[in-house]
């Protein structure tokens, strides 16, 4: 089953990164469509279904505020807003609202898709199998845990992240930079380094199987399927 998606966002760039990374990641799962102002996002609304929005806040001709709050008056769909607006007084004001959640920028991709499809889940069903499975190592990215052997094993958020990512793209080839916009954000100002930092990390806590985690020289890092 596929899920429409509203993205009310005036950066032309950010649009392209959001759409890109949910279509690839989801594999065709979650489509996402576009409205470059909050009049254009209100008129789509009104002639469309969708199964989630998300909203900037700081839209020309009307604000996502200002959208939600008329949104509302007829609408349970599910609203996250995606803001530069960090104060304690915007989040609250978000959720009185009535969005669903609120994610700042700079903002990791990973994250935003992991509240998407767990506000669908709730919404609409189940989104894909709860349980990825990559020879001994097992991960639920809806409970955020990991096993290996079945045996529970804790892992730092950035951590979890890299192995979310490489189960889900298994015996694939992921990229330093891949990795490096999903967990850190598109504009993280570091390198690729920090990377295989984590990789380190993650290894270790992976124990004997974290032979499964392959390195391929100057490409990035593959996760094998069996151990």
């Amino acid at each position: 089953m596929a899920y429409r998606l509203l993205l009310v966002e005036d950066d032309p760039e950010l649009r392209e990164i959001i759409s890109d990374y949910f279509m690839e990641k989801s594999r065709g799962v979650f489509n996402v469509e576009f409205a470059c102002t909050g009049s254009e996002g209100r008129d789509k609304c009104m002639e469309y279904e969708y199964d989630l929005l998300l909203l900037d806040v700081m839209l020309p001709e009307v604000d996502g505020f200002s959208l939600c709050r008329e949104l509302r008056k007829k609408s349970d769909v599910p609203v996250i807003f995606i803001t530069a607006r960090h104060s304690e007084a915007d989040r609250l004001h978000g959720y009185n609202l009535g969005c669903d959640d609120y994610i700042s920028k700079p903002f990791s991709l990973a994250e935003l898709y992991a509240k998407v499809t767990a506000l669908i889940r709730r919404a609409k069903g189940t989104v894909g199998s709860d349980m990825l499975t990559a020879g001994s190592i097992k991960l639920n990215p809806y409970r955020c845990t990991a096993y290996v052997h079945d045996k529970e094993i804790t892992l730092a958020p950035k951590e979890f992240s890299i192995l979310k990512i490489l189960m889900e793209n298994k015996d694939g080839l992921v990229s330093r930079e891949s990795i490096l916009v999903r967990v850190w954000g598109y504009d993280f100002e570091g390198n690729d380094r920090v990377v295989d930092n984590h990789v380190k990390k993650l290894r270790k806590a992976l124990g004997d199987a974290s032979d499964q985690i392959k390195t391929l020289i100057k490409r990035g890092y593959r996760l094998e399927s069996r151990p």
